[in-house]
C-alpha cells in the first residue's frame, strides 16, 4: 500500500487521493489567442524531474501541494499551498 502524507489529514493511504497535476501559470484570458487556450489546457508538457502538483484528500475535500519525482514516483514533501504563496 502506498502511503501519502496529507499537510492536515497526515499519513492515508493513496486512494484517498486525487490528482489535479502540475502547478502551472494561467494565461490571460483577455489577451490570450484560443489557439494558445488549447495548447495550455490539452498539450502537457511530457517533462522528468521534479515537478509541484495540486492534490486533494477526498474524504476532507482538502487541496494541498505535492512535490514529485516524475522518473521515480517518489513524492518528496507535501505542504498547504499558502507556503508556496509565501516563498513567492
Amino acid at each position: 500500500m502506498k502511503i501519502l502524507t496529507c499537510p492536515m489529514n497526515g499519513p492515508r493511504n493513496i486512494d484517498e487521493f486525487q490528482s489535479f497535476g502540475p502547478v502551472r501559470a494561467e494565461p490571460d484570458p483577455d489577451t490570450t489567442a484560443d489557439a494558445d487556450w488549447s495548447r495550455h489546457l490539452f498539450r502537457a508538457e511530457n517533462r522528468r524531474g521534479i515537478v509541484v502538483e495540486w492534490w486533494r484528500h477526498v474524504p476532507s475535500n482538502y487541496f494541498f501541494l505535492a512535490e514529485r519525482d516524475l522518473v521515480t514516483n517518489e513524492i518528496i514533501r507535501t505542504f498547504d499551498a499558502s507556503e508556496r504563496r509565501a516563498q513567492s
